[in-house]
């Protein structure tokens, strides 16, 4: 089959296939690549499920091997395994807002997977990103928009490695987090608020860096269907970001083999 603007490399699709579940029971599935090319094609063009192309086969199949594998942990297992060589020295954090398209707009305030919220931006939600010293995602929460920054870091955190610099804005200068940094063993780079009493060693120079995470944020959201949710479950949404942020690993990768 000919590669099409959107699907996999065969460099990509070496990398993903060693990390999928390869036993199915009963008759034989629809070929895995096929089944990813149709997915990506979906959240780059933001169409329907239903209108994905029939190279890709049944618009059916492409939707509910994305739920299944969501469900399964499937997407979460690839990012895991593929940034597990990230580089520690300097890690940060920050979260971007998304808006929430009136197509994903539903569920009822307090549903754990709706994942929404109002903010000065309307109807949003807040990705919430751990990356390295490169920008590459080494973990990914969502919230709703109005929520703080901080309320998720301490989730994120649990992949700060020993040894690390923590790049991060004032909005995380809580004693909670400095204290999550310090039980690591890490040193927490983040400029204090104006309003505390207590002064903490600070490094302009290497808060410099920090718009590696800026970079993360934009280049994940080039893709129209992570740009604004469309996905009415926060899960499913999660899942996409995922499955994005490790093609931007895999790029990396091939650019550097």
């Amino acid at each position: 089959m000919m590669r099409r603007r959107f699907d996999l490399t065969d460099f990509e699709w070496s990398v993903i296939l060693p990390l999928l579940q390869q036993r199915s029971r009963g008759v034989p599935r629809v070929d895995d690549r096929r089944v990813i090319n149709g997915i990506l094609w979906r959240f780059r063009t933001v169409s329907p499920w239903a209108d994905i192309p029939e190279r890709y086969g049944s618009y059916t199949t492409c939707y509910n091997r994305f739920v299944r594998w969501c469900r399964a942990g499937v997407w979460d297992h690839l990012l895991e395994a593929i940034s597990s060589a990230f580089d520690g020295d300097i890690q940060m954090i920050d979260s971007s807002c998304v808006q929430v398209h009136q197509h994903g707009a539903t569920g009822k305030k307090g549903d754990p997977n709706r994942g929404m919220g109002r903010s000065r931006g309307g109807l949003t939600t807040k990705i919430n990103a751990l990356v390295d010293a490169d920008g590459f995602p080494i973990d990914l929460r969502l919230s709703e928009g109005q929520h703080a920054d901080c309320r998720y870091a301490e989730d994120l955190l649990q992949r700060l490695r020993t040894g690390t610099t923590l790049l991060a804005d004032r909005g995380y200068d809580t004693d909670a987090i400095r204290d999550k940094v310090a039980q690591a063993k890490a040193f927490a780079n983040i400029p204090a608020k104006r309003n505390r009493t207590k002064s903490f060693a600070f490094s302009a120079f290497l808060y410099r860096y920090r718009n590696l995470v800026e970079r993360f944020f934009n280049r994940l959201k080039h893709v129209r269907g992570i740009a604004t949710r469309y996905d009415k479950r926060v899960d499913n949404y999660l899942a996409a970001i995922k499955l994005f942020s490790v093609r931007i690993w895999i790029r990396h990768y091939e650019s550097t083999a």
